[in-house]
C-alpha cells in the first residue's frame, strides 16, 4: 500500500471511530507497519494544520484520532447549540497532578500528598475517564491503583506524559509547592484546550491526622 492510500485509508478510520485507534491495530488491517502508520498519520496532520482545515490529527501515546480545530470552537458550540464546558476544580487537577506525575497510584496516596479526603474526586474523575484503575497495590486490602488516560492527554493537550514538566523529587513544604506549580500548569492547559467538565468536590475536608 502505498503512502497516499495509506493516509486515505487512516483518514476513514479515525472519522468512522470517533475515538482513539492504536496505530498497531491500523498497521494490522492495512498489512502494513507500524512506523509507515505514524509516518502516514504526521503527514496527515501537518496537511490539515498547514492547509487551515478544520480537523486535526492528534496522537496519544501509540494512538492516533481526529478532532476539531480548537479555533473553530465557538462556532461548533453555536450551530450544535451546546454550552461551553465548565472547568475543571482546584481538586480535581489537585488530583490529576499526583496521578499524572506519580502513577500508578492508590487513593491513599493521594490523599496523603494532598492531606484531604479525595475519595469523591476520584470517583468522578473515574467516571468521566479522566483516570483509570489499572491493577491493585500488592498490600493489605489490596487497594485499587490508579492512572491517568488518554483523554486526560487530550485534555491537558499533550501527545505523552513525557511532555508533562520533570518534578524533582522533594520532600516536606518543597514537595507541596512544586505540585501547586504542576495544578497551576495543568490549570493554565485546561483553560486553553476550553475543556471538559467541572468536577466539583462538594465535602470534601481535611483527613484525619
Amino acid at each position: 500500500m502505498d503512502e497516499r492510500e495509506l493516509k486515505s485509508v487512516l483518514e476513514a478510520i479515525l472519522f468512522a471511530s470517533g475515538e482513539p485507534v492504536r496505530a498497531e491495530r491500523i498497521a494490522v488491517v492495512t498489512d502494513t507497519d507500524t512506523d509507515a502508520v505514524l509516518a502516514a498519520a504526521a503527514s496527515l496532520a501537518e496537511e490539515y494544520e498547514s492547509g487551515r482545515r478544520g480537523i486535526r490529527l492528534v496522537r496519544l501515546n501509540d494512538s492516533l484520532q481526529l478532532h476539531s480545530a480548537p479555533e473553530h470552537a465557538a462556532a461548533i458550540t453555536r450551530a450544535l447549540e451546546q454550552r461551553r464546558p465548565p472547568k475543571l476544580s482546584q481538586a480535581s487537577l489537585e488530583v490529576l497532578a499526583v496521578v499524572a506525575y506519580f502513577q500508578p497510584v492508590t487513593r491513599a496516596y493521594i490523599e496523603q500528598m494532598r492531606g484531604l479526603d479525595s475519595s469523591y474526586t476520584v470517583g468522578v474523575l473515574t467516571e468521566r475517564g479522566m483516570i483509570e484503575p489499572c491493577g491493585h497495590l500488592e498490600a493489605v486490602g489490596r487497594p485499587t491503583l490508579y492512572r491517568t488516560t488518554d483523554l486526560f492527554l487530550r485534555t491537558m493537550g499533550v501527545e505523552s506524559l513525557a511532555e508533562l514538566p520533570p518534578l524533582p523529587e522533594l520532600a516536606g513544604s518543597d514537595a507541596a509547592r512544586q505540585l501547586q506549580e504542576k495544578v497551576d500548569a495543568l490549570r493554565a492547559a485546561e483553560e486553553d484546550q476550553q475543556i471538559i467538565t467541572e468536577v466539583i468536590a462538594p465535602g470534601e475536608k481535611e483527613a484525619a491526622p
